[in-house]
């Protein structure tokens, strides 16, 4: 499985973006899909994710900004950011979990202003 995210930016508090993960290869396996980022010097933690049956789950520091949702027909998902906030700037990544692997894309940058 090969990903790979775009749409991240430079945007000011209170703005906001989409981003995109463009999965390829061993879809079929794909189990689950989620958002995870990484800001400097800190751990990675998880931003939302979205199971095969549609059931999503949001961290609480998201939870009502952001949106996860996905396109089966372009094996995509997106992560619809709103209400913006500094404490958001980070590297977001994409990551898919199959029965026995899970699969990063290499991250996008979000940068977001005051």
């Amino acid at each position: 499985v090969q990903l790979v995210e775009s749409g991240g930016g430079l945007v000011q508090a209170g703005g906001s973006l989409r981003l995109s993960c463009a999965a390829s290869g061993s879809i079929f396996n794909i189990r689950a899909m989620g958002w995870y980022r990484q800001a400097p010097g800190q751990q990675r933690e998880l931003v939302a994710t979205i199971t095969n049956g549609d059931s999503t789950n949001y961290a609480d520091s998201v939870e009502g900004r952001f949106t996860i949702s996905r396109d089966n027909a372009k094996n995509t998902v997106y992560l619809q950011m709103n209400s913006l906030k500094p404490e958001d700037t980070a590297v977001y990544y994409c990551k898919a979990l199959t029965g026995g692997y899970v699969y990063w894309g290499q991250g996008t940058q979000v940068t977001v202003s005051s």
